[in-house]
C-alpha cells in the first residue's frame, strides 16, 4: 500500500445527486445549519462598531448612518451577490465549499493547489475562533440582568468559566451525535431570526431616519470622513457581518441550492432590520452618562425591553451554541473533503447521525476543542476576540474569488463577467482584507499562525503524496500467479497461515501496489494456502453490505471489493470470514482443515494473518533532500493520525506490520575492499 489501508472515498460508482427538493421541512432545516454563523453576528457587529468609534458617547446621525450602509452593503454584496447568486451554482454533484470547488477546477491548472489549501486552511483556523466568541458574547449578556450582574458582577473569571463549561459541554456531546437536537435547530433559529426582525423593527418604527442607510453613498462618505475615528479599520468590524458567508457555500451539500435560495430572502431582512434596531437605539440614546458606565456596551442587549431582556439572553445562548456546533460539523465536512483530495491524512470517521451530512472525526473534534479553550483563555473577553475574529476569513473569500473566476471562466467559459466578477471582489476583499490586518497584533496573529499550521499538513501531506505517486508501480495480479501458485506448495517454507490478507487502497481489480507483491516475495517469502487483496469502499448508501470476488481462475488467489454503507462499522475482520465462508462452501475455496480445535469438529476456514504495509525512506534511497523531507514529514504526520488496526477492527486479529523502501533506486556506495587478519 502507498500508505495506511484507507478505503477508497468513493463508493461502487460514482451515484448521482438528487437535488434536495425544496420543502417547509428542508427550509426549517436549513435555517438550523446553515445559517447559525451568520446569523449571531448582530449580537457583536454593532458592538465592535461603536467600541470602534469611541462609545456611546460619541455617537452621531452621520456615524450610525455610515455604518449601517457599510453593513448594509456589505452583507448585499458579499453573501447576497457572490455567495448566493454566483457560488451556489458552482456545486460539485450538489457540494459545495471551497474544497468541492477545487475538485472541479484542479485539472485546469496545476497552481490552482494553492489558493484550495489556503483557503481551507484559514477557514479551520477562524472556525476555532467562532465558537469561542459567540458562546462569551452570549454569556456576557448576562450581565445585562440586573439579578445576574448582582452575582457575575464585572468579573471576568466568572464569564470565562461559564463559557469554558459551554464549550466543553458542546464538544463532549459530539461523539453521541446531536441528530436528535438537531431537530430542534431549525425551529429554534426561526425563532431566533423573527425575534431579530421584530425587536429590531420597534426601535426602526420609534426611528425611521435609519432607512437611509440604504443609500450605499453615505457609508463611503463616513468611510472617507474625518469624523470617523477608526478610520479603515471600520471594514474590518462592518466584515464580521458576512463572516457566515462561506460556511453557507460549504453547508450546500446538506441542504440543497433551492432551499438556500427560499431562506436566505427572510434571513437577510431579520437581520438587516436588527442592524437599523440597534441604530435607531443608539440614535435615540446618544450621549447617554448613564450608559457610558457600562463596559462593553452591547447594544444587542441594551435596546432590549427590561421584560424582554432575560429570555432575549437565553435565546441568544442558544443561537450561540447551534452557530457553534454548525461550525463543528462544517469543519467536520471540510477535512473529510480534504482527506478525499488527499491533502489530509485519512482519519477515523463516524456517523452518528442517520445522514451521512453529520459526520464525527475524533482528532478534528478534540483539536478543535482544545484550540476553543486556548482562544477563551488566551482573549478572555469577547471584545478581544473580536479584534482578532475575521482576517483569516478575508483570506479565505479572496481564494474563493479566484477559484471561482476559473470556474466561470474555465468550466463554464463565459467571457466577460468572470473578469468583472474577479476585478471586482478580488478589489473589494482585498480592502476588506488590509482593513483587518490592523488586527494581527491585536489577536489577528492566532489565527493567522494557527492557519499556517494548518497549512503547512497540507502542504507537507501533498508534497508527500506527489512524491510516493512518482515513484507508484501498479503490477499486473495475472502475471503473478504462478509464482504464489509455487510458494503456497514450497515446503522449504514455514507455513504462515492458511490465509494471509493484505489491504489495499487501489481499486483497480487487475492491479496490485508493488510493495504488496514485494512484501510477499522479497520480505522473506511468504508462505499461505490462500492470499487476500481487500479493498474497502464506502458507499452514498447508509446500510450497504456487499462484495465481489475475483479468483483470476484460481482457488488461491482472491482480490476482494468490501462495499459498506457509510454507517456501518468497518469491522473487516468479521465480514472477510463471512466472504471465506461462503467461497469454501461454494468451492471456489478449498477446504482449509485442521486437527486441532477447541471444538468437537473443527471448521472449514483457517487462520488468517492480516499484513499492514507501510513506505519507509531507506537512508541509502537515492532521492534529492526536498523529497526526503517531504516524506519525513508526511511520514511524521501519519503517526498522529490514527491507526488503521482500529479503524478496520482488526485490533483483536493476528497482524503483521511490515516497512517497505519506498525507493528501489539506491546510491552507489564505494566498493569494499577484503582484507585478511595478519596471522
Amino acid at each position: 500500500m502507498a500508505d495506511s489501508a484507507s478505503p477508497s472515498a468513493s463508493g461502487r460508482s460514482a451515484s448521482q445527486h438528487h437535488g434536495i427538493p425544496i420543502s417547509i421541512g428542508a427550509m426549517l432545516v436549513t435555517l438550523g445549519v446553515v445559517y447559525g454563523d451568520i446569523g449571531t453576528s448582530p449580537m457583536y457587529v454593532t458592538k465592535a462598531l461603536l467600541a470602534g468609534q469611541g462609545g456611546i458617547m460619541s455617537v452621531t446621525e452621520e456615524f450610525i448612518l455610515g455604518a449601517l450602509s457599510l453593513v448594509i452593503w456589505t452583507v448585499t454584496l458579499l453573501t447576497t451577490v457572490k455567495y448566493v447568486l454566483v457560488s451556489l451554482r458552482a456545486d460539485n454533484h450538489g457540494e459545495g465549499g471551497i474544497f468541492a470547488l477545487y475538485s472541479i477546477v484542479r485539472r485546469c491548472a496545476r497552481w490552482l493547489i494553492i489558493p484550495a489549501m489556503l483557503g481551507g486552511s484559514a477557514l479551520l483556523a477562524d472556525g476555532v475562533l467562532t465558537p469561542a466568541v459567540t458562546i462569551t458574547t452570549a454569556v456576557e449578556g448576562l450581565r445585562t440582568i440586573p439579578e445576574l450582574h448582582a452575582v457575575i458582577g464585572d468579573n471576568q473569571v466568572k464569564v470565562v468559566i461559564i463559557t469554558l463549561v459551554i464549550v466543553c459541554l458542546l464538544f463532549a456531546v459530539q461523539r453521541a451525535g446531536t441528530s436528535k437536537i438537531g431537530r430542534a435547530f431549525g425551529p429554534v433559529m426561526t425563532f431566533w431570526f423573527l425575534f431579530l426582525g421584530v425587536t429590531g423593527f420597534m426601535h426602526v418604527v420609534e426611528n425611521p431616519v435609519v432607512l437611509v442607510a440604504f443609500n450605499p453613498l453615505r457609508g463611503i462618505a463616513f468611510l472617507l470622513s474625518p469624523n470617523n475615528h477608526a478610520g479603515i479599520m471600520i471594514l474590518g468590524s462592518c466584515f464580521l457581518a458576512t463572516t457566515g458567508a462561506e460556511a453557507l457555500y460549504s453547508d450546500m451539500g446538506h441542504v440543497g441550492r433551492g432551499n438556500i435560495y427560499a431562506t436566505w430572502p427572510f434571513v437577510k431582512v431579520c437581520l438587516i432590520l436588527s442592524y437599523l434596531g440597534q441604530g435607531a437605539w443608539l440614535l435615540a440614546n446618544a450621549g447617554n452618562a448613564s450608559l457610558a458606565d457600562i463596559a462593553d456596551l452591547n447594544p444587542f442587549f441594551q435596546m432590549l425591553p427590561d421584560m424582554i431582556r432575560p429570555f432575549g439572553v437565553i435565546l441568544s445562548t442558544c443561537a450561540a451554541i447551534i452557530a457553534s456546533q454548525a461550525l463543528i460539523t462544517g469543519a467536520f465536512s471540510l477535512v473529510s473533503e480534504a482527506s478525499r483530495l488527499d491533502l489530509m491524512p485519512h482519519m477515523q470517521v463516524f456517523y452518528p447521525a442517520e445522514t451521512k451530512g453529520q459526520l464525527y472525526i475524533p482528532m478534528v473534534n478534540n483539536v478543535m476543542w482544545v484550540g476553543c479553550i486556548i482562544v477563551v483563555l488566551l482573549f478572555q473577553s469577547s471584545a478581544h476576540m473580536e479584534a482578532a475574529y475575521g482576517l483569516a476569513i478575508t483570506i479565505t473569500m479572496l481564494c474563493t474569488t479566484v477559484l471561482l473566476f476559473v470556474y466561470l471562466h474555465r468550466i463554464r467559459h463565459v467571457r466577460l463577467f468572470p473578469w468583472v466578477f474577479l476585478a471586482f471582489f478580488v478589489a473589494l476583499e482585498g480592502f476588506f482584507f488590509v482593513s483587518s490586518l490592523t488586527k494581527f497584533f491585536h489577536g489577528g496573529y492566532f489565527t493567522i499562525l494557527l492557519a499556517l499550521l494548518i497549512m503547512s499538513i497540507m502542504v507537507s501531506w501533498y508534497n508527500g503524496s506527489a512524491v510516493e505517486r512518482r515513484q507508484a508501480n501498479l503490477l499486473p495480479i495475472r502475471n503473478y500467479l504462478e509464482q504464489l501458485d509455487r510458494l503456497r506448495h514450497d515446503s522449504t517454507y514455514d507455513k504462515l497461515c492458511d490465509n494471509l490478507v493484505y489491504l489495499t487502497n487501489n481499486t483497480r481489480t487487475d492491479y496490485l501496489d508493488r510493495d504488496i507483491l514485494y512484501s510477499i516475495f522479497d520480505k522473506h517469502p511468504k508462505r499461505a494456502a490462500a492470499y487476500w487483496f481487500l479493498n474497502v469502499e464506502v458507499t452514498d448508501e447508509p446500510r450497504t453490505f456487499e462484495y465481489s470476488v475475483e479468483n483470476f481462475g484460481t482457488d488461491y488467489v482472491f482480490r476482494v471489493h468490501l462495499y459498506l454503507g457509510y454507517k456501518v462499522n468497518q469491522r473487516v475482520n468479521a465480514y472477510l470470514r463471512q466472504i471465506v465462508g461462503d467461497l469454501s462452501a461454494s468451492g471456489e475455496l478449498p477446504p482449509q482443515k485442521s486437527d486441532y480445535s477447541v471444538y468437537n469438529t473443527p471448521g472449514p476456514i483457517g487462520s488468517f494473518r492480516f499484513c499492514m504495509v507501510y513506505k519507509t525512506l531507506a537512508p541509502e534511497s537515492d532521492v534529492e533532500a526536498s523529497e526526503r523531507s517531504a516524506i519525513a514529514l508526511k511520514y511524521a504526520i501519519r503517526r498522529h493520525a490514527g491507526s488503521p488496526v482500529q479503524w478496520y477492527g482488526l485490533e483483536n486479529s493476528n497482524v503483521i506490520y511490515e516497512y517497505v523502501p519506498l525507493f528501489t533506486k539506491f546510491k552507489a556506495v564505494d566498493h569494499l575492499t577484503r582484507v585478511y587478519p595478519e596471522g
